[in-house]
Formats: structure tokens, sequence, C-alpha cells
């Protein structure tokens, strides 16, 4: 049982000494009202719990040094973006490399050549195209999907999350389809365009699927943006077969769940997909995504006599694929998140989720922790969810929000969205360690 006036207390007082600690980052912030929306330069950079972010001096490796001066382990890691942690020397060196060369003609380069063939080994699909986000792979993909099948609509997990996708803002409100909350200006309502049901329901599954109007599902293998949700045993084989029984494509988002090892949660767990998309970490936290498509897809897109794939149709755009890009593709792929890297990188996450649990079993918390490869979680229910509604309605956000203060206010970056930290090739023991320790002192104090 937690004590609400005590949590109350406590947070207000990590909030205090949150500015007492960062007098630099507020002046920064309250300076930026004047030209930035919301005091920062994208809004989704006001999701701290301080009430004003930390703004950042340098970043190396797993730490981030802001500008008073203070240094954090950081478990966020960019939400994904910085998976082979900050400016990986192999990175930062193609970057310099070449962008004294050229950074963007709009013409291929042979690193793209290099970037298609090993995204093929290790995902296993057959033709790459890349984009300058997974939310931009994601727009594409659902396009060729309507194009190639030419069916209406398309189908999504309750509570996934596909980047700012407008047929993927669509929720389930009391089992009603409707707006996401919070879905700023949707261009139709989703129900139009989009199917939702809750993950792990294959009877939901089959029945969205059957009157054969869904041109693809489109999912995350294990959700992540709503906490970790792990897939039951059989879920994706049933999955697999039920889209090709009436003939859905299947597209994997493997943009989080790439953490799962070297080619991602497919390649672990021998997943299927017509389609592959990915983002954020492929390029060492260059704007990059990509997407895949087996030969067959391949075939259809362009058999189709009036799909326009190289001017006006609607995918592509001009800083796509540019070579600075694709440079920074290549040497992370090819020197950062390497089998060896996620080798080491699991491991720890096994690590931090062995100690958050050991917490959770000394205090005898209603509370779970949960691993996904080099990404773990805690969460503030006895049992793992199911599904995305049962994740939702277990947000706890003063809870939420004092924790993750409490472990900003010594030393500690937690992902501002989740109780989630992922493992970056440089994050070492002694980090994974410092957290247990500091997440055990931050229960303690809470029930003091």
């Amino acid at each position: 049982m937690i004590d609400r006036h005590q949590l109350s207390h406590l947070l207000e007082h990590e909030r205090e000494l949150f500015r007492a600690q960062h007098p630099r980052s507020y002046e920064l912030y309250a300076r930026a009202q004047a030209s930035l929306l919301g005091g920062v330069p994208m809004t989704w950079m006001m999701k701290w719990a301080g009430g004003f972010p930390v703004f950042m001096r340098e970043a190396k490796g797993a730490r981030v040094v802001d500008v008073d001066d203070i240094s954090y382990i950081d478990f966020c890691l960019g939400d994904t973006g910085a998976m082979p942690g900050h400016s990986p020397q192999a990175t930062a060196d193609a970057l310099a490399r070449q962008g004294a060369r050229g950074i963007t003609a709009m013409l291929p380069t042979e690193d793209a050549l290099w970037v298609g063939n090993e995204l093929t080994r290790r995902f296993g699909l057959d033709f790459w195209q890349f984009t300058l986000t997974a939310t931009d792979a994601n727009r594409f993909v659902i396009r060729i999907a309507r194009e190639i099948t030419q069916r209406p609509k398309i189908l999504v997990m309750n509570y996934c999350y596909h980047g700012s996708v407008d047929e993927t803002l669509i929720a389930l409100h009391d089992g009603v389809a409707g707006a996401r909350e919070g879905n700023v200006g949707p261009p139709v309502d989703p129900t139009v365009t989009t199917k939702v049901i809750e993950f792990n329901d294959l009877n939901a599954l089959e029945r969205a699927l059957a009157p054969r109007d869904v041109a693809c599902v489109l999912l995350e293998p294990a959700l992540t943006n709503i906490g970790i949700v792990l897939p039951d045993e059989g879920y994706h084989a049933a999955l697999r077969e039920l889209t090709r029984a009436t003939d859905t494509l299947l597209v994997i988002d493997e943009t989080h769940t790439f953490c799962a090892g070297e080619g991602g949660y497919t390649r672990a767990y021998d997943l299927q997909p017509d389609i592959l998309t990915i983002g954020k970490a492929i390029a060492g936290g260059m704007p990059a995504g990509a997407f895949g498509v087996t030969k067959n897809v391949a075939e259809r897109m362009f058999t189709r006599e009036n799909a326009d794939y190289i001017d006006v149709g609607g995918i592509g755009g001009t800083l796509a694929g540019n070579a600075l890009s694709v440079a920074a593709m290549r040497a992370t792929l090819e020197n950062v998140l390497t089998a060896d890297a996620f080798a080491r990188m699991i491991p720890l996450a096994e690590k931090w989720a062995r100690g958050v649990a050991g917490v959770i079993e000394e205090f005898q918390l209603s509370w779970h922790v949960t691993q996904l490869g080099a990404r773990a979680e805690y969460r503030f229910m006895s049992q793992p969810p199911r599904n995305g509604g049962q994740a939702a309605a277990a947000h706890d956000e003063a809870l939420e929000q004092y924790m993750h203060l409490f472990a900003l206010n010594r030393g500690i970056l937690m992902t501002p969205f989740h109780n989630m930290a992922l493992m970056s090739p440089a994050t070492t023991l002694s980090d994974v360690n410092y957290h247990t320790l500091v997440f055990g002192e931050a229960v303690a104090t809470l029930l003091a």
C-alpha cells in the first residue's frame, strides 16, 4: 500500500531538489520560452518529471553531462535513438569522413548497397528502401499495402506505437474504437482507415480479418510504448497463419524491438513478415529508417501500372537515403550494434531486471519487472499485462514521476515515457548495480 500523502510530499521534495541542482538548465528553459514552443525544440522534450528538462552539454557512450556539469548514467538513450551509445567512435568517424565528401545529392552510394545486404542478412527481407524515420517507413508501407491489395483498411493493436502515422493513432475506449486520447487534429475519423484490437487476442484478430478488407496488420512483435507487453506462446504463429489465410500482409515494426538482438525480434523468434520497418538506432542517432519487403511484395509493387514510386506517388523523400545517414547506418551496423555487442547488452538487461525484482521481493510490492532483449521495465502491477488496455489501466502518474525524479536527482536518466531502461554497448555492470542501489533507496524512502 502506498501512502498517497507521503508520495505527494516526497515528489515535491524531489522537485525542489531538482530545481536547486539545475539552475543553468532552468535559466535556458526560461529563455527558450521566447522562441521555442514549450521552451523546447520538440514538444516531447517537455516530458520530464522535474517541471523542466535537463539541457544537455555533451553525451558519450552511456553518459550524458548537462549544462550544470552533472553527469548521468543514461538508460534512456534518446528513447532508443542512441541504443548504440552516444556518439560511438566508428559512427562519428564515418560522419566526419562522409560530411567532408558530401552530405546529400539524391544519388546512391556504395554504402547503401552494403547496408541493404546487411539488413537482408539480419532480418531476412529481400529488398530495402531507406527513409529518414521509422514513421516515414510505416507511412510508406501502409500505402504500398493498400495499393497492392486494393483493400482500404489496416489493423493495429490497442496502444500500439508506430510513430506519428495518422492511421495508427487509434485506441479502444471501453471496447469501442475511436481516436486515441490526445490525438491532435486527426484528418479523418481513424475508424474509417483502421481497425484496432487488443494484442494477444486471436479471436478478435480472426473477426477483424474475416471481411478481407484489411490490407495489412501492422504491429510491434511485443508492445513497447505502453510498456513492455510480451506475446503469448504461439501468438505469432497463429497471427502469421491467419494473415496468410486471408491474404493480408503482415508488417513487423522492429524500431523498439531491435533490442532483442542483431536481427531484432524477427530473427530471434523466426518470424516471417511480408514487410519489416525499422528506425532510430540503426544510424547511431542520425535520422534514418528503412523498410524491407519480400520478393513477392516487390513483384506485386511493380506490376501495378499506375503506381508511381519514382515521383509524386507518395513514397520517398528528397533526403531519404542521403549519403550521410547511409554512412552512419553502415558504420553503426558494421562496428557498433554487432552480435558481440548484443551478447553483452542482453545479459546486462537480465542483471538490471534481477536487481529490480530483488527489491520488489524484499519490500513485498505488488509490482513486477519484464525484460525484452537489451530492454527491461518495472510496472506497478502484480502480473504482466497481456495487452495494451491492461497496461494503460495500470498507469500511475504520481508514482512514476517520483521514481523517475528520484533517479534523475541521483544521476540516472530513465526513459521519461516509461519505467524502462535500455542497455547500450557502453553500459557497464557498475551502471546496472548503481541503478539497483538507487531503485532500492527510492522504494525504501517511499515506504518509510
